[in-house]
């Protein structure tokens, strides 16, 4: 990922194909859709196979912005788990690798009334299909993210905001659990100490002149842990098997590089 001219936002990060790691989720989640598709899965749910993929990728981005590697170990795995332990809700993906996104400052930029506006909407459309954890994790990240003495903060307003749509009746029922995506879970909350730890991040903003905040990365692997532990609780990992593929592939990759 990339610095671009597209205009201010915390969410958008636009894939530059001169790296090899954004070519390779390209492919990576074309492979895995066109694999579940050819395993006998339907069109829908093959495409939703590729989207695990790349939201394991993404998330993994967002949680370990030095280590592609990790980004590309976390791909296959959330692929694996879909195919076998069924597909996650899209939206919950997305409503999660956002909130990760404006905490973790990957960006560069403050959070805008339109990013806002696009994290309530995920944190909604997430509370009204029955993922309560994906959807109340936009405003948590706002709300710790308020917190910060840093250009990137957002306000406890705006994450109010967010919040307030996390918490909107269900209007259809979770994708629920699966033991694939359980067992997934598990494995990841086995790393949460190598998560916190404090190592400096190298990588620098997408569209700004300053390194990525450590200590945002770090408060965004933690958020990443307590979501995964809230999900296995509410019986909702079936959704977030993506982020629990990023935490346990950023994990291990930090125990290797030791």
């Amino acid at each position: 990922m990339t610095t671009s001219t597209l205009p201010p936002s915390a969410l958008g990060r636009p894939l530059d194909f001169s790296f090899p790691s954004n070519r390779y989720v390209v492919v990576g989640a074309v492979v895995s859709a066109v694999a579940a598709w050819l395993s006998g899965h339907r069109p829908a749910s093959a495409l939703g196979v590729g989207a695990a993929a790349f939201l394991g990728w993404a998330t993994a981005r967002e949680l370990d912005p030095d280590d592609p590697d990790a980004a590309g170990a976390a791909l296959p795995v959330a692929a694996f788990v879909a195919l076998v332990g069924g597909t996650p809700n899209p939206v919950a993906g997305f409503s999660v690798l956002s909130g990760l996104r404006v905490l973790a400052a990957t960006v560069g930029q403050a959070p805008t009334a339109l990013d806002v506006a696009a994290l309530a909407g995920q944190a909604g459309l997430s509370a009204l299909t029955g993922e309560r954890v994906a959807a109340l994790l936009p405003g948590a990240a706002l709300g710790v993210s308020s917190g910060r003495a840093d250009a990137f903060r957002s306000t406890p307003g705006e994450a109010g905001v967010v919040a307030a749509p996390g918490l909107l009746p269900r209007v259809r029922r979770s994708q629920g659990r699966s033991v694939a995506a359980d067992l997934l879970v598990l494995a990841a909350l086995g790393v949460p100490g190598v998560l916190s730890g404090p190592d400096a991040v190298r990588s620098k903003c997408d569209r700004a002149p300053a390194l990525v905040p450590t200590e945002r990365v770090r408060l965004a692997r933690l958020l990443a842990v307590g979501t995964l532990g809230a999900g296995l609780v509410a019986q909702e990992t079936r959704s977030l098997a993506p982020l629990a593929s990023a935490v346990l592939a950023v994990g291990l990759r930090k125990i290797t590089r030791r």
